[in-house]
């Protein structure tokens, strides 16, 4: 085998891959883990939840994320509004302290999938891209459970 052809296929194993939604993504000095989301319709909004931990001594910053089956993806948090919560853009993103751990769930901070291109079925995989401020860009898989999921689905 030429050495440019042993290069090659050398550096497309190095290659980062989307995570199975199982598996740890690792990317500087952030790990997500557990990647999920819930059955939703076509043309609805659907949310990603997953959990970040920052194991190094410098702050991060979950920037934004996308996904080619919505039209737009915003990062979004819950706030008090007198007594009732409400949903609201988290502006400048959502920061990862060091050695902290910033789960996104239901009722906290979380993604939204706005638009979808098609319906987010359950036992599907979906693909989301997140972009950090310091360790940079990332793709996980969010495996998609029952509508009124409270947690991730193991498979």
């Amino acid at each position: 085998m030429p050495i440019l052809r042993r290069s090659l296929l050398a550096l497309a194993c190095l290659a980062p891959l989307p995570a199975l939604a199982h598996e740890a993504v690792t990317i500087g000095d952030i790990q997500v883990t557990e990647p999920w989301s819930r059955a939703a319709g076509a043309n609805g909004t659907g949310a990603g939840f997953l959990t970040i931990r920052n194991a190094g001594t410098q702050p991060d910053r979950l920037l934004s994320a996308a996904s080619s089956i919505a039209r737009s993806v915003e990062l979004h948090t819950h706030v008090r509004d007198g007594e009732v919560m409400r949903m609201r853009q988290a502006e400048g993103g959502i920061p990862i302290p060091p050695g902290a751990t910033v789960t996104l769930r239901p009722g906290g901070f979380h993604v939204m999938l706005i638009g979808l291109a098609q319906p987010l079925a359950a036992g599907s995989d979906v693909p989301l891209t997140l972009r950090f401020e310091r360790a940079g860009e990332t793709q996980v898989m969010l495996h998609v459970g029952a509508a009124g999921a409270r947690g991730p689905a193991h498979h």
